[in-house]
Order: C-alpha cells, then sequence, then structure tokens
C-alpha cells in the first residue's frame, strides 16, 4: 500500500521534500512572537500515515493507494476555518475535511490506478503543544494522537456520542501503539 502525503506549513507548502538542515519543521504556530519546533519530520509523518492505513486494512477499502493532505497552522488559521465550517468561532485542535461523503467508494475510484483522495487534515500546534504540557507529554504524542484522530474521521469514522467517542479513542491507542508511541492513555 502507498501513501501520497502533502503536509503544509511553515514555509514548506505543498512539498514532501522540502526540509530544513536540521531536517525538523519549525513555524510559528502559536500565531504570536513565540515559535514553536514541530518535533516530526516529513518522513516521519509518512512513516506514520502509511503504518495507520496498514493497520485500519480490516476497516478500509481495497484501494492500495492514498493521498491526503496534512496541514500544521496555528490558532487564528484554525479558529477562522472552525468558524466557516463547524459555526464555533474559537480555536480547536485539530480538523478534518474528507474527500468522500460516505465509506462506499464508487467503483470508478476502484479502477482508478490514481491515488485515492481522503481530504485534509488541519491541526494547531499551538493548540496541541498547550496540550502536551497540560497532559505532561511529549508533543509528537499529542501530533500523532490528533493526525490519528483526524485520519479516522477522512475514513468516515464520528463519534456523535459517548459509545462511539470511546471506540475511536481506543482505535486511537492502537494507531499510536502501532507507530511505538505511547498512548495518551496508557
Amino acid at each position: 500500500m502507498e501513501v501520497e502525503l502533502c503536509v503544509q506549513g511553515c514555509g514548506h507548502e505543498s512539498s514532501t521534500h522540502a526540509l530544513s538542515d536540521d531536517d525538523s519543521i519549525i513555524g510559528d504556530w502559536s500565531d504570536d512572537p513565540t515559535v514553536l519546533s514541530c518535533p516530526i519530520t516529513v518522513e516521519r509523518w509518512e512513516d506514520w500515515f502509511q503504518a495507520w492505513l496498514v493497520a485500519l486494512q480490516p476497516n478500509r477499502s481495497p484501494i492500495d493507494s492514498y493521498e491526503l493532505s496534512l496541514r500544521l497552522t496555528g490558532d487564528r488559521e484554525i479558529q477562522s476555518l472552525n468558524q466557516q465550517y463547524r459555526q464555533q468561532d474559537q480555536p480547536t485542535d485539530v480538523l478534518a475535511f474528507a474527500a468522500l461523503e460516505s465509506v462506499f467508494v464508487p467503483p470508478q475510484e476502484l479502477q482508478s490506478t490514481l491515488p485515492l483522495y481522503l481530504g485534509d487534515i488541519v491541526i494547531s500546534v499551538g493548540t496541541a503543544q498547550r496540550q502536551a504540557d497540560a497532559q505532561k507529554h511529549p508533543l509528537d504524542i499529542e501530533l500523532a494522537w490528533l493526525a490519528a484522530h483526524g485520519l479516522l474521521h477522512l475514513l468516515g469514522w464520528d463519534h456523535p456520542d459517548e459509545e462511539s467517542l470511546n471506540r475511536m479513542l481506543k482505535q486511537q491507542q492502537v494507531l499510536l501503539e502501532s507507530i511505538g508511541l505511547k498512548s495518551k492513555t496508557g
């Protein structure tokens, strides 16, 4: 299985290869003069999404190639998106914009040689940093947790009630463990 990932933000717009000399991604995530460092390289993101889609094999279509976009941003941008698409005028940690309206994949998509575009995940690194600090775990665990949550939404998972939320949170734990990270609750 193949995953094409476009990581946006921090001066690496639409590129999976433009890394800084120290192989890290840097950006102004908090929308203030404090610049936070994102500890996750593009290659590591790609490895994570690849592993997650393999781990979710029983829950996905038989398509062997996927594409998705990950945007790392700050609170101002995510608040604007949250207001525009969810009518909530406040920052949030992660938003997911699924390209498919349902989990049913049209037959023509199954026969395509092009990757199936799943959609976009947007994460506020500033909010992620505050959440990581509050829960006393590293930023990479928080970012992985939020990215896994966004991916599940792109694949049709939702949490309209407590039971479905608990199922989704358990699946996020499984996904973090599949990439060798201790889950937030473990």
